[in-house]
């Protein structure tokens, strides 16, 4: 699908994603994720080396604006990319920051 295909409510769901993403410990918690991953908050927040519930409001903020989705397993809620394509982002942003 090309840009110009879009809709306008396509281009602003598009847009907040982005600007959910749009932070260094967000862009680092896709990472993880990448591949099909799946982590439980606690993981995340280990390989972070943050606070468990500044993990938490990044990972709801995400979970919000549609980039991850989330299963619940037990006692254990895994967090992973809504949209596998998602992974791309990270990709680009690697190569471009350098």
């Amino acid at each position: 699908m090309k840009l110009e295909e879009l809709s306008v409510d396509q281009l602003e769901r598009a847009a907040s994603m982005l600007k959910a993403i749009a932070h260094p410990m967000r862009i680092a918690i896709l990472s993880f994720l990448e591949e099909g991953k799946k982590m439980t908050v606690t993981e995340i927040h280990e390989k972070l080396g943050i606070e468990q519930s500044t993990t938490s409001h990044h990972l709801g903020i995400l979970k919000d604006k549609g980039v991850l989705a989330s299963q619940r397993e037990g006692k254990n809620t895994f967090y992973f990319l809504k949209h596998e394509r998602l992974s791309n982002i990270v990709e680009c942003v690697s190569r471009c920051a350098v």
